[in-house]
């Protein structure tokens, strides 16, 4: 088909010809001529690559105008990467004393991805580390699906420096400080991994699960470490690994039920600076052998709370028996409603009941004051918070992967972004920014704070409310700003007399 004179006259690079194509044989490229060859004595022109094409009667160079897909992100998250970074630094360095710079680069954008983005998929990563300041901050950390996938794998075959990295965390702890134990159960129905199994919870959830330990520093409000064990595991079955497993040889553990002091007596003998407070069983022998439930005082800061002490006869342990009056009638509520559902009310069993209503009797290898005991104890919800932000707040509810390894390296990942969220938590506590808004709405806020650049310019923060600049100012993100000078005051006025 022979192309218009129109096209033909067309301005364009000298040493080039024009080449129709497209479905309708209206489409003009321009193509390079980069030299000719010989054929049976013909000189015939050889054509280059395309550098060009004419649209509307005019050349257009290609390069010239790169199209918005191949253009770099000019416009990133930069309020909650910055925090993040400001709060989380040092555990960079942490991971670096143990990995590779490389790994340990990996690990810490991954955790930071996965505290700023709810329920991020390993095949997200790339894409969020792209879009936001992370990616100016740290360049050329590779976090392709592939890649994070052999790398997670990679980070659980090193299980080793997995647990090197919690002891490092647990020789920090000090020695007067509380650990509070406690397990949950996350969601792994793989069928290629070990840890994946039917838990006690089986039948309610219908899912299998993996058990995860958790030891959280009360005073520092911290997690120290963590550990993932099969999911028909019981807890008490666990506990002596997971303290001999991270060296946790200092302070007070205070555990639930579910860790008996029993199943770990033989740590708790060889770490003199290694103590326990768990509450025992409310049928336990020890209760009517040292008459616990005949309390004799009431506590100074809670008038409703009375309790009772005692040492246990030819051992180094104490016993602190309390019953909180206000906690006894809400289960005897509790305890009424149900059985009047069932249609089971029975006078004796309400007596025998009554007994135990609002109770619990803790046991520990210290003598400390009863306030302390108490206090200690019920300070054990943080523990609870801990786990409810862990499934919630960060979205880590199923593993998502599958083998052995995987699990080990994302669980070691989901550690280090739970660890960052409680930080988050404190900072955003201690600038009261928890009196108006919850931690979601905080996290939204920083998301809209973005950066962008001109041109390869400077990055510039776009503009925002003053309400969300303020967010940002309490948070130390953006500088105070001054305050206005105040005009001295002026000559008085004349008497007009």
């Amino acid at each position: 088909m022979p192309i218009p004179k129109e096209i033909l006259a067309v301005k364009r690079p000298v040493n080039t010809v024009v080449i129709v194509y497209g479905k309708n044989k209206d489409r003009y490229a321009v193509r390079q001529r980069v030299g000719c060859k010989n054929i049976n004595g013909r000189h015939v022109p050889v054509n280059g690559p395309t550098i060009g094409h004419i649209i509307n009667g005019e050349y257009v160079p290609i390069g010239e105008k790169p199209s918005a897909s191949t253009r770099s992100v000019d416009i990133k998250d930069w309020a909650n990467v910055q925090l993040c970074e400001h709060l989380f630094h040092d555990v960079f360095l942490e991971l670096n004393e143990v990995y590779s710079l490389h790994d340990a680069l990996a690990l810490y954008c991954i955790a930071i991805l996965r505290a700023c983005n709810h329920s991020i998929t390993d095949y997200e990563l790339k894409e969020a580390y792209e879009n936001s300041f992370l990616s100016e901050l740290y360049p050329g950390v590779a976090l392709s699906k592939n890649m994070v996938s052999m790398f997670l794998s990679d980070i659980g075959k090193a299980y080793s420096l997995i647990l090197k990295f919690m002891r490092m965390r647990a020789q920090r702890v000090n020695l007067g400080h509380h650990l509070l134990v406690d397990g949950t159960l996350k969601t792994d129905d793989s069928t290629v991994n070990s840890l994946s199994d039917f838990s006690h919870k089986a039948h309610i959830k219908g899912t299998r699960d993996i058990s995860i330990i958790f030891a959280f520093d009360l005073e520092a409000q911290e997690l120290i470490c963590s550990q993932c064990y099969p999911g028909n595991m019981l807890d008490l079955t666990a506990y002596s690994s997971f303290i001999t497993d991270h060296h946790l040889c200092k302070g007070l553990i205070v555990a639930d039920k579910g860790f008996p002091s029993s199943a770990a007596e033989k740590t708790f003998e060889e770490n003199k600076d290694l103590h326990y407070l768990n509450p025992i069983k409310r049928n336990s022998k020890l209760i009517d052998t040292h008459r616990l439930m005949e309390l004799t005082a009431q506590l100074k800061d809670h008038p409703c709370v009375t309790y009772k002490t005692a040492k246990c006869h030819g051992k180094n342990k104490w016993l602190y028996a309390f019953r909180d009056a206000e906690l006894a009638a809400m289960e005897e509520s509790a305890w009424l409603e149900q059985s009047a559902k069932k249609d089971s009310y029975d006078l004796d069993t309400l007596k025998h009941k009554r007994k135990s209503f609002g109770t619990v009797v803790l046991e520990s290898d210290l003598e400390m004051a009863p306030e302390v005991a108490y206090q200690a104890y019920s300070q054990r919800w943080e523990i609870e918070i801990v786990m409810r932000y862990y499934k919630h707040a960060c979205g880590f509810t199923t593993t998502c992967v599958q083998s052995d390894y995987s699990v080990y390296g994302s669980e070691f990942c989901d550690f280090l972004a739970t660890m960052l969220t409680f930080r988050l938590i404190k900072a955003f506590d201690k600038a009261g920014l928890f009196e108006e808004m919850t931690y979601k709405k905080i996290m939204a806020t920083l998301c809209r704070a973005k950066k962008y650049r001109l041109e390869g310019g400077d990055w510039n923060l776009i503009k925002i409310n003053p309400s969300q600049e303020d967010l940002l100012v309490k948070l130390g993100l953006l500088p105070r700003p001054q305050e206005p000078l105040k005009r001295k005051p002026g000559r008085p006025r004349k008497n007009p007399l």
